[in-house]
């Protein structure tokens, strides 16, 4: 939480959750020898990923935006709706992990990182070694400021998805050289709504991807044993009722905040109906994001879902809950796969069906439980920061935009960019996420990471072309390496600077 209000961002703590168990493990005493066990490591790793993503990103920054708009009086609607959707954020991933949607096999790199970086502290030897050079490869680059887990990923997500990513992160971060030769009428005022055009379009490109493969009735058969089914349920009972709940949390949020005295009741419908439909949306868009390159860009999509409700008309305290509600959404999903996949990797990859599952429940009820502690320390702490006036940065950025109101130029350019943005996503298909990812990478600003990526995807390829499909597994192993130590290094210079 700390990191976050003063820098604006968090680190990859499930990374630092596993060295930290495995450094336990490691200590000559009776009562920590528990920690031997790579599964209860992955358990440790899962429940500190889950509590501090969920602390953090779905909770603290949401409960700012009403504060920051000077509505403390929204802020307790807000934390009820936050909470609940948190919640549901991550039960809707674990019901559907193992899905055609998202499949246990698919990228899912920070989980990857996790599992061989557990395995090579486990095994030793050969993977050690492997490890540790990355570790010392992904420190050494960021000291000198490279965004080493960009490097890292590249190495173990899609290739097809993070070379769109690469070219979305390059295109916007040198948006000054190609945006003069872009038709006015497509840049409206500002060239960064660009960005939030291509979102959209390939957002709702991906929403008729996976409605698709529900009307085929494409079971999720990957990961997923007979015995699962009863459980699991198909996949549209599994959206249809997370859909249902997300509204009846809307509900609650509009109820709570007296909006029916506020708006007439057809706005006040589009409002229950709209932000239901962007939090189902938007935590399927940042899930497909983390699958394929690790990236959870909640803040940028959400500003998507807040442009819209600007252009419906909704009013600037409806615009405040709204976005909250749908920034709450998203981390705890992606996050949940991500650590899920670290736990399919360590056992076995599905050989044991029986033991899977079972594992699998075990890291939900410790995720669960964890983003239950850490509901009750944002309780408690949120009060300390907003007596010092203190929210997460992009919550500032979020009640400018809520306040600068409306443009038809903005509009204007929404729609149009969302045609390529579609038209790409579903050129890719629902494998490689080409929409999603090149509109990912324009929605960051940084283009030290685009050619971080792109010289990981150049390195892996050389890898493999060297080793063949044999030197993938030491591939996934250096690029763990690489991931952690990038994770270590800013999450202590974070935390030195968050000290100052």
């Amino acid at each position: 939480m700390q990191v976050l209000m003063r820098l604006g961002v968090t680190t990859n703590t499930a990374l630092v959750g596993a060295m930290v168990a495995m450094a336990l493990g490691r200590v000559p005493l009776a009562s920590l020898r528990i920690y031997r066990s790579i599964h209860v490591q992955n358990l440790a790793q899962s429940a500190i990923s889950a509590a501090t993503f969920g602390a953090a990103n779905s909770l603290l920054l949401p409960i700012g935006i009403p504060f920051a708009l000077g509505r403390p009086d929204l802020v307790l609607p807000m934390f009820v709706g936050a909470t609940l959707a948190m919640l549901l954020d991550a039960t809707l991933l674990y019901r559907m992990f193992g899905s055609r949607v998202f499949p246990a096999e698919g990228a899912w790199p920070p989980g990857v990182a996790a599992a061989e970086a557990i395995r090579a502290g486990d095994e030793g030897g050969r993977k050690a070694w492997l490890l540790g050079i990355g570790l010392v490869v992904g420190i050494a680059g960021s000291v000198f400021g490279i965004p080493m887990s960009g490097f890292g990923v590249a190495f173990i997500g899609n290739a097809w998805a993070l070379s769109m990513f690469a070219l979305g992160l390059l295109g916007r971060g040198y948006v000054h050289l190609w945006s003069q030769f872009v038709p006015a009428g497509w840049t409206a005022a500002d060239p960064s709504h660009i960005p939030q055009g291509l979102m959209l379009g390939a957002g709702l490109a991906a929403l008729a991807q996976v409605v698709w493969t529900i009307v085929r009735g494409e079971r999720a058969t990957s990961t997923i044993d007979p015995a699962r089914e009863a459980s699991a349920g198909r996949l549209p009972v599994v959206l249809g009722g997370g859909a249902v709940t997300y509204l009846a949390i809307a509900a609650l949020l509009a109820a709570l905040a007296g909006f029916w005295t506020q708006m007439d009741w057809p706005l006040l419908v589009g409002f229950i109906v709209y932000a239901a439909f962007a939090a189902l949306l938007h935590e399927l868009i940042i899930g497909l994001a983390g699958m394929h390159s690790g990236w959870f860009p909640a803040f940028a999509v959400a500003v998507v879902s807040l442009a819209i409700g600007l252009l419906i008309g909704f009013p600037p305290p409806a615009l405040a809950l709204l976005v909250g509600f749908t920034a709450a959404t998203g981390p705890a999903f992606a996050d949940m796969g991500c650590d899920l996949k670290a736990g399919f990797l360590l056992r076995g990859q599905g050989e044991d069906m029986h033991f899977e599952l079972e594992g699998r429940r075990q890291q939900y009820l410790a995720a669960m439980f964890a983003l239950l502690v850490a509901t009750i320390v944002v309780a408690v702490a949120c009060h300390g920061y907003f007596a010092r006036n203190t929210v997460a940065p992009v919550d500032h950025v979020f009640v400018a935009t809520i306040r600068a109101g409306t443009d038809p130029a903005i509009a204007r350019a929404l729609a149009l960019w969302a045609i390529p943005g579609a038209a790409l996503q579903f050129l890719g298909g629902q494998k490689r996420q080409l929409g999603i990812m090149l509109a990912t990478g324009t929605l960051l600003v940084s283009p030290l990471a685009g050619w971080a990526v792109a010289t990981g995807l150049i390195g892996r390829a050389l890898w493999l072309h060297r080793t063949g499909e044999a030197g993938r597994a030491n591939c996934q192993v250096f690029a763990a390496g690489a991931i952690a130590g990038d994770a270590l290094y800013s999450f202590g210079s974070s935390l030195v600077r968050t000290g100052k």
